[in-house]
């Protein structure tokens, strides 16, 4: 056969080969094979096909990583760090003659770009490079790029699919979470609203899951408890310690146990949970019709606002202790007592509705509490007013941690 006319039959097979080979890539990418399979057909094809003879690829997914070795030692393999010898090759690169020994062993380096980010680099060599005739390496460069950037992007998009999947995963748990931690706050409609008193509440966590907890507690026809607490930190970890808190009150907030009592064991138990890693600030009350007297423990929550509307003064509950599981015994432990006998107010929050930042990085401190609590209009004015004023149902960007309220008004 003509020389010519067999080189040109030679070509045509190459050609066709090439075609086929990324038509079937194409369907096993189409069919959702997995990262080690197309890995697997990618050494086939380099190796067995094309003559091939070393092959490595590093991956980044996070930190880069070598996701296949064919013909290499592990010393070479040892000896090259990706960021100091393989960053800086934007393009295809020969490598025969650099500057580093181990790349030597290689022929060329293929980086493969996605969105102008490099996801990956392969190195191939020739194994047998005395052989006569054009290296593979070279014969098929242009190829083997072609088919590199399709294999590196169908696995990084496996990855990335992969991730949305798990990101799924976890916003369902997470809303699950969330549904689940709302049940631990009361809704208001269990809320005590008789002739004696009105409870008004508000609860917005920053995510989905949050560390502020408040609960009421009947302890018996004339008397009531309450609290409000915030765990340290935000998330999941926060959740989940103050889950368990809310176990705890309530297995222990009896008529029976002094508020005293209530604190040294929830210390313990918080101690015990947490191991000193987080803590918790609560302010928790209990409240006696007949009597008309509020006794208090705060435990280093932020000292509520008792407003007498007819007197027109404010006060600062402040009596109490430190917060829960910031140290083995509490040191000092009191307790503060009020005797409401004339139409008062009681603003209880956590430090999300104070700790709110402005454009010039000044917080925004009780004043604007003081401010809207001031006055004789009912409580849920007032809260609705600040909830108002603060932003905080229109994604304030300010706001970074959850936000509780309990809001009461003592009718004379």
């Amino acid at each position: 056969m003509d020389p010519t006319a067999k080189a040109s039959i030679n070509r045509l097979k190459l050609s066709t080969f090439k075609l086929n080979t990324l038509l079937t890539i194409t369907k096993a990418i189409n069919a959702n094979l997995s990262t080690e399979e197309l890995l697997t057909r990618y050494e086939t094809i380099l190796r067995e096909d094309l003559n091939i003879g070393k092959i490595l690829i590093f991956k980044y997914e996070k930190e880069w990583n070598l996701i296949l070795s064919s013909g290499c030692s592990k010393e070479i393999i040892k000896r090259i760090n990706v960021e100091d010898d393989l960053l800086g090759h934007d393009e295809i690169s020969f490598i025969t003659a650099s500057p580093n020994p181990t790349l030597r062993v290689f022929d060329n380096i293929i980086p493969v770009v996605n969105n102008n980010v490099p996801i990956a680099f392969v190195l191939i060599g020739d194994i047998d490079e005395e052989k006569e005739g054009v290296s593979p390496t070279i014969k098929h460069l242009h190829f083997i790029q072609t088919l590199s950037n399709i294999i590196m992007v169908a696995i990084e998009n496996i990855r990335l699919y992969n991730d949305s999947l798990k990101q799924e995963a976890m916003k369902k748990e997470l809303e699950l979470a969330s549904k689940m931690q709302s049940m631990l706050i009361p809704d208001r409609s269990v809320l005590p609203n008789n002739d004696k008193i009105l409870v008004s509440t508000f609860y917005h966590p920053h995510q989905e899951v949050g560390g502020d907890y408040y609960d009421f507690i009947q302890l018996n026809k004339d008397e009531f408890g309450f609290c409000i607490a915030d765990v340290s930190g935000k998330g999941i970890s926060a959740a989940l310690l103050m889950s368990n808190f809310q176990a705890n009150l309530r297995a222990l907030f009896t008529m029976e146990m002094p508020l005293l009592e209530i604190i040294k064991k929830l210390n313990e138990r918080v101690m015990a949970s947490a191991k000193g890693e987080k803590f918790i600030t609560l302010f928790i009350a209990k409240y006696s019709y007949k009597t008309r007297i509020l006794e208090y423990v705060n435990a280093g929550h932020n000292p509520p606002l008792f407003y007498n509307i007819e007197k027109k003064e404010m006060l600062f509950l402040r009596e109490g202790c430190v917060g829960m599981g910031m140290l083995d015994e509490i040191p000092t432990l009191n307790s503060g007592s009020l005797k409401i006998e004339q139409k008062s107010k009681l603003f209880c929050y956590t430090d999300g509705l104070v700790e709110l930042v402005d454009e010039k990085g000044v917080t925004f401190g009780t004043k604007q509490i003081e401010k809207n609590l001031a006055n004789e209009k009912d409580i849920d004015h007032n809260i609705s007013n600040i909830v108002k004023q603060q932003k905080v149902l229109e994604d304030n960007a300010a706001i970074f941690d959850d936000i509780s309220i309990i809001g009461i008004e003592f009718y004379s």
